[in-house]
Parts: C-alpha cells; sequence; structure tokens
C-alpha cells in the first residue's frame, strides 16, 4: 500500500508502531516530516507536505497512541 500525505490516520498507525517509545505530543514538525518520508510505503513528493498536514498526522497519532 503506497501512503500520500491525505493517508493521515494510515501514516499515524505506521508511526505509532515504527516509534512505539516517542510521545507524538511532543515531536517537532521536522522530526514528524523526516519520519513520514522515511517510512517504508511512503510514497508521495515530500515537498507536498504542509503545516496543517503534519498536524493531523501528528493528531491522529496522539489519538492512537491513547
Amino acid at each position: 500500500m503506497a501512503l500520500k500525505w491525505t493517508d493521515t490516520l494510515d501514516i499515524a498507525i505506521e508511526l505509532f508502531e515504527t516509534h512505539p517509545d516517542v510521545d507524538p505530543r511532543y515531536i517537532r514538525f521536522t522530526d514528524l516530516h523526516a519520519w513520514v518520508t522515511a517510512l517504508e510505503d511512503f510514497n508521495d513528493a515530500p515537498d507536498k507536505s504542509n503545516e496543517k498536514i503534519l498536524e493531523a498526522i501528528q493528531m491522529a497519532w496522539i489519538e492512537e497512541a491513547e
């Protein structure tokens, strides 16, 4: 499955599984961007992200972690 920036929930689940010891409430967007683009299934242009997308991923990750 190829992940795009719009797949916020699926990305959050992958990040939760890849970085189980990270508290997503305290992650910097620069780190979040790097981790998303490093996901094995991620297949989108790195420059298509923005603060709104990263925030949506972060919020989904927070919900997944609870």
